[in-house]
């Protein structure tokens, strides 16, 4: 029998030695390839009568869809989001599972205002609230009608309704929490609004809560957990819960918002 040469042999053994890499480098048959988009990163309300409903761009089989933090309106069989009826200003972790394989994850803003969850020192002349556009506090707010119909500023909360911005110190002069501020006062509005941006003046709305502590001191810890939580489930720019926060499984919603002054 002819032996094969020594260089033969070794270029075989290569050979054969290079299948067997690709071959167990290729996904088994049970890994998920299934990649979890929609078609743009912010979707904007719309002026039609009925809700506007956006689908990921490619079905799946099998698995079911989750969303962080609360507000979202998600169909977990199919991902499709019912943008009409979402909270908006809020951005949304979104999870598709498969019943085999790894789950992957993607980010959606519902496009609209939010004012971020914080503390409001008025000795130190931090006496304005200023909202947020599309969950990022670096984006311009564009122009629009702030508290339509005027719900806010009749009940004393001095919103401006060129931007959105309330005036903690006016809205306590208006009389917001009294004739003489009454330690541990809350005070909630529904403020409708309208942006010139690519929701074409859609009605908005956004529900505020504000409080008035004389100090630190008095304010309660369960509201102090609520503002911790709501901080730890708000998603960041870069995709990032803020904070280090522990989340209850009871947790509450981000929204409202809490706005909490403090007059000492």
């Amino acid at each position: 029998m002819k032996l094969l040469h020594p260089v033969r042999l070794v270029l075989l053994a290569t050979l054969l030695g290079f299948g067997a890499c690709n071959k167990s480098d290729s996904p088994s048959p049970n890994q998920s390839t299934y990649e979890l988009s929609y078609s743009q990163p912010v979707f904007y309300l719309k002026n039609q009568s009925d809700d506007y409903i956006v689908k990921p761009v490619n079905q799946p089989v099998d698995g079911s869809f989750t969303s962080f933090p609360k507000g979202l309106e998600l169909d977990p069989k199919t991902g499709a989001i019912n943008v009409s009826q979402s909270e908006s200003g809020m951005r949304y972790k979104i999870t598709f599972t498969p019943t085999t394989g790894s789950s992957v994850s993607t980010h959606v803003v519902i496009s609209g205002i939010n004012f971020p969850d914080r503390f409001y020192f008025l000795s130190n002349n931090d006496s304005t609230a200023f909202p947020v556009y599309n969950a990022d506090p670096l984006n311009k707010l564009p122009s629009g009608n702030f508290d339509e119909g005027n719900e806010a500023n009749n009940s004393g909360c001095a919103m401006k309704t060129t931007d959105g911005q309330i005036n903690l110190k006016e809205s306590i002069r208006r009389g917001l929490f009294g004739t003489v501020p009454e330690n541990d006062t809350r005070k909630g509005f529904d403020i409708k609004y309208r942006l010139n941006d690519n929701s074409g003046n859609s009605l908005n709305r956004i529900k505020v809560l504000l409080y008035y502590y004389n100090s630190m001191n008095d304010v309660p810890e369960d509201l102090k957990a609520t503002m911790s939580e709501h901080l730890a489930m708000t998603l960041q720019p870069d995709n990032t819960p803020m904070g280090n926060t522990l989340i209850s499984a009871a947790a509450p919603k981000p929204r409202p918002p809490c706005i909490v002054i403090i007059a000492h």
